[in-house]
């Protein structure tokens, strides 16, 4: 069983008892977040498909803990003119586990 979700304008292709990286959500840790824009849902036998969602499906979680990507490096230059320009970027994460889908 598995469904896709649009969480924050992301999707994520879900099951139960799996571990996630979303962006980061307002949550605090060791709560439970209900993610009700289930665009597809698969039992097994049968595939619902959203138009644009499926009416009464939700997802729940319980998010684990908020923490920081890994350091992306932005580097600027412009040949000849002696410009350079190296910054850095941590993305802010959520890591969430699903725990119920229907």
């Amino acid at each position: 069983m598995y469904a896709v979700v649009d969480i924050l304008g992301q999707q994520f292709k879900v099951s139960e008892n799996e571990k996630h990286y979303v962006p980061k959500l307002s949550a605090d840790a060791d709560s439970v977040v209900t993610f009700d824009k289930v665009l597809l849902f698969s039992n097994g036998e049968e595939i619902k498909v959203g138009a644009p969602h499926v009416e009464g499906l939700k997802v729940e979680a319980r998010v684990l803990e908020h923490l920081k990507d890994d350091k992306v490096i932005v580097f600027k230059k412009t040949r000849r003119k002696s410009y350079q320009k190296r910054n850095g970027h941590r993305q802010q994460l959520t890591k969430i586990e699903i725990t119920k889908i229907g």
